[in-house]
């Protein structure tokens, strides 16, 4: 068997395994197997049985979690694996299932250990042992603390007098789901202090193990070294991408290839690690950089996948066996060719006209043109248009404003500035959009005027090519709007047109359309169907659309 069958059979067996000793304990069957007939042999006391049930409940769950961490080859993953398999092994001596399910544990710990050699990805660089271990003691506390607090001031009537000793061991046993030395008059307080233990205790062993098990998310630190040999690839190579120069986030990690001559930027969210756009540098020395981001991968237990991909771009990726996915198009206006004139052109055209005669007037302006304070207070203006506290965009944003280069369109009526623009350089004579923002009290059509102005007055500021905003699946938004389209393409469509309420879909494929641009298709590149979930999360939270919760994110946290 191959190390990557060896792997899959471990984790489906773990999955398996791990769900097996939940249901021992939560279905009716499991449960009476609490009394069972090798409990009586061993003459174990019932909360001995108890406690057993509940070590095997945790196991389990434990043992699903670990699951997705073995998948990765996780080293962390098959040490806490192994050892949940042999205790939950010796647990199931208090159950009547020790000759089924403990057994299989015993198989499950002796596939580890057999297989150790696969399970070699590095653990979590950010979370690490000591959040997880503050996490489980605080957790642990808090359940005795409250246990404590309930015996130390229920009423006597409520229980037998107890010490303080009593009331500590009995909330200490309760986090094992364990009877201790309280005598209660009431069942409910008994349940109530049980129910308190049990929860605090599964939580602290589970969340816990979530801490110490989750996706690594290292905040990326590029030094000034590695962002200046990035610009030395844009300088040389930059023309051939238009999204080239959103490599220079300050979010991105770099990974060089063994000459230098080419490189790929990416970011690492819910374990996948995305890089964006085409590599950088010189085409030929592609392969080098992707060998080293996978290594990289394969080192952390990643999930590698590259978003925005030009077709170049997807067909040397697609080497490495990864799929490929068009996701949609860019559109690139040949600056060159761009008028106003013509029946296709008539919505733009009257949008210019009715906005200038609002008074508007556009300024097109290099950055090195603008002074500390002007740039300032467009960067301010931008965050308060963007309408909400994420930042959207991650394969064609940079992220921030003001970078050399860069050219910033200003719509101003009666002196106050209405909506902005910035452009980031793409090679010698293109450029690329970055910012869109305008007033959100401002007429409509102040974009269309923004950009018409940049098109017709490009040649001036030496700019042949602009890049617009992405248009996503642009393709099934045509065919399925398309007379006689097929059931697929019209359904297609249709769930696109319902999406587009919550993510500008099609209003940005029809804004663009509008320019009459040349579309380009994009890629994604990812492993196979079935990580694309997990790509998919990275991609959607990369970009600021969605993902995980960040409510959720927060609190764990904290």
């Amino acid at each position: 068997m191959t190390g990557a069958a060896s792997v899959a059979a471990i984790t489906w067996t773990t999955r398996l395994v791990g769900l097996v000793a939940v249901l021992s304990v939560v279905l009716p069957a499991g449960r009476r197997g609490i009394r069972g007939q090798v409990a009586e042999w061993l003459e174990l006391p019932q909360d001995a049985t108890t406690a057993a049930a509940a070590v095997v409940l945790v196991t389990g769950v434990l043992l699903i979690l670990l699951a997705s961490g073995l998948r990765r080859r996780k080293r962390r993953a098959w040490q806490l694996a192994l050892a949940a398999s042999l205790l939950l092994a010796l647990s199931h001596l208090g159950l009547r299932h020790v000759f089924g399910a403990g057994m299989v544990s015993v198989a499950l710990a002796a596939a580890l250990l057999l297989n150790r050699r696969y399970f070699i990805a590095l653990p979590d660089p950010v979370t690490g042992k000591w959040r997880a271990a503050r996490v489980f003691l605080q957790l642990v506390l808090a359940g005795l603390v409250i246990n404590f607090g309930l015996l130390s001031f229920a009423p006597r009537s409520f229980l037998e007098p107890l010490d303080w000793r009593g009331r500590l061991a009995d909330a200490a046993l309760s986090l094992f789901g364990v009877s201790g030395p309280a005598v209660f008059h009431v069942m409910w307080l008994d349940d109530l202090t049980t129910s308190v233990g049990v929860v605090f205790g599964l939580g602290a062993v589970l969340i816990a193990a979530y801490f110490l098990l989750r996706s690594a998310e290292p905040a990326p630190h590029p030094t000034e070294a590695e962002k200046a040999r990035l610009r030395e690839l844009l300088e040389q190579h930059g023309g051939r991408d238009s999204l080239g120069y959103f490599a220079l986030r300050d979010d991105k990690f770099a990974v060089f290839s063994k000459t230098g001559k080419a490189a790929v930027t990416y970011r690492v969210i819910a374990g996948a690690a995305v890089a964006s756009a085409d590599p950088l540098g010189d085409s030929e020395a592609w392969p080098g950089a992707i060998e080293e981001f996978l290594e990289v991968c394969r080192r952390h237990g990643w999930v590698p996948a590259a978003m925005g991909c030009s077709e170049l771009g997807a067909t040397v990726w697609a080497r490495y066996h990864l799929d490929v996915l068009e996701i949609g198009d860019e559109a690139i206006v040949d600056a060159s060719a761009f008028t106003l004139d013509g029946r296709a052109m008539r919505g733009v055209r009257q949008a210019v006209s009715r906005t200038k005669r609002a008074g508007y007037e556009v300024r097109v302006r290099r950055t090195e043109d603008l002074s500390p304070g002007e740039l300032a207070e467009l960067e301010a203006l931008a965050a308060n248009w963007r309408g909400s506290a994420t930042e959207r965009g991650f394969s064609m944003a940079l992220g921030r404003m003001g970078d050399p280069g860069s050219v910033l369109v200003t719509a101003e009526q009666a002196g106050r500035t209405r909506g902005v623009l910035q452009f980031v350089p793409w090679g010698p004579d293109g450029l690329s959009l970055d910012v869109m923002r305008r007033d959100r009290a401002a007429d409509n059509g102040v974009n269309e005027l923004m950009i018409s102005e940049l098109l017709l007055g490009a040649r001036d500021h030496g700019v042949r090519y602009v890049s617009l905003n992405f248009a996503a699946f642009r393709k099934l938004l045509e065919e399925g709007r398309r007379i006689g389209a097929g059931p697929v393409a019209r359904i297609s469509a249709k769930v696109l047109g319902l999406v587009s309420h919550w993510i500008q879909i099609e209003s940005l494929y029809r804004f663009n359309a509008k320019f009459q641009p040349n579309w380009v298709p994009r890629f994604l590149v990812f492993p196979g169907v079935r990580e694309l979930p997990r790509v998919g999360v990275a991609v959607f939270e990369a970009e600021g659309l969605g993902g995980r919760s960040r409510w959720l994110m927060r609190m764990l946290q904290r």
